[in-house]
């Protein structure tokens, strides 16, 4: 059998769009047909969200970008005030942006471990897989218990993801993250919130479990995902017209589109979102949320039908070259930020 280290020694490298300017590439797909077209729209209509000046942007990820590579992508949106809200699955946030900021990486695997047969030596070795990539368990770990120390020393009380989020970043300010780049340090840094509606899905919810199991019958932290709602509801009103960029599908697509819903509901009337991207791979035909098209989110009266567009590719190549098109277009240099302070109920989170 091969030790651990004979696997993991080929680090996933991050992708950085402001190297490439891919603004000719893109526009020349506008000629082509299928999948290179409705790229070639995509782009465009995220470029319109950034120089609409009363556009607020909401960023969706799921699925395994940040383990794949993109993770520079979606820091140089936030840097670069292209983003103004995050929802996100839990694995994007803590098993693999927080996780890499703690020193930790991903690794390339070998071609053939693609087909599973190898499968039971790296579980002897504690290296789990996602596809082509792999990751030390053992590490891991260390991630779940940083979280669990994170809430060890809080209030104990219900918290949003989105406070607990922006505490996970003062703690890499606090502490120094190892790396230059981080999705939770950053939006910390530029105070954007970031919302992980199902957060106890992934290694946020292994801390979390020692934590609440820890204090037994003293006061413990939670997480309410009531209050993840409503205050994305707020961030709603207060940012009446609105633009989705959503890479896949799954809880934080359904999460960002239901808040025109849920404003109704508190019987406040705002517009649906004007924009949307999707990303995805999903078929449309199973009726399942993450292939469902942005025309039919139009009947739920969520997303306005003049400027969406689906996209039915991987996201790793997808979404660099529509992020990159945006970036390099340079829209983003004059607008200004959505900031979280501007929304009730999105006070801002002290360094402890």
């Amino acid at each position: 059998m091969k030790g651990k280290r004979n696997y993991l020694k080929h680090p996933i490298e991050h992708i950085d769009i402001t190297t490439y300017n891919v603004v000719p590439l893109v526009a020349a797909l506008r000629h082509m047909s299928f999948s290179a077209r409705d790229l070639a729209r995509a782009a465009e209509i995220l470029d319109l969200m950034l120089a609409d000046a009363d556009c607020g942007i909401i960023l969706c990820l799921a699925g395994s970008l940040v383990s794949a590579g993109l993770k520079k992508v979606f820091v140089e949106m936030i840097r670069s005030d292209m983003v103004d809200a995050i929802v996100s699955t839990g694995a994007n946030i803590v098993d693999m942006d927080f996780f890499e900021a703690l020193g930790f990486r991903h690794y390339k695997a070998e071609e053939r471990l693609k087909a599973g047969l190898d499968d039971e030596e790296l579980r002897t070795l504690q290296i789990d897989r996602i596809y082509d990539t792999l990751i030390d368990e053992e590490e891991l770990r260390i991630c779940d218990d940083t979280v669990g120390k994170i809430a060890d020393v809080l209030e104990p009380r219900p918290y949003s993801s989105r406070e607990f989020i922006a505490e996970m970043g003062a703690y890499l300010e606090r502490t120094g993250s190892q790396v230059q780049d981080s999705i939770v340090l950053e939006g910390y840094r530029k105070d954007v919130p970031i919302f992980c509606p199902a957060f106890s899905d992934c290694s946020a919810g292994f801390g979390l479990l020692v934590h609440q199991a820890s204090r037994g019958e003293r006061p413990k932290l939670s997480i309410d995902s009531v209050k993840d709602f409503y205050e994305l509801t707020q961030w709603k009103l207060k940012n009446r017209e609105t633009g989705l960029f959503m890479i896949g599908g799954g809880v934080p697509k359904n999460f960002a589109q239901d808040v025109v819903v849920a404003a109704d509901i508190l019987g406040e009337a705002v517009p649906m979102h004007k924009y949307a991207v999707q990303i995805t791979v999903a078929d449309v035909r199973d009726g399942a949320l993450s292939g469902s098209t942005l025309k039919e989110a139009h009947s739920w009266g969520k997303v306005e039908s003049s400027f969406e567009q689906m996209v039915y590719c991987e996201a790793t190549l997808a979404v660099p070259l529509i992020v990159g098109y945006a970036y390099h277009r340079g829209n983003w240099k004059h607008r200004q930020a959505k900031r979280r302070a501007h929304a009730p109920g999105l006070d801002a989170v002290a360094v402890k």
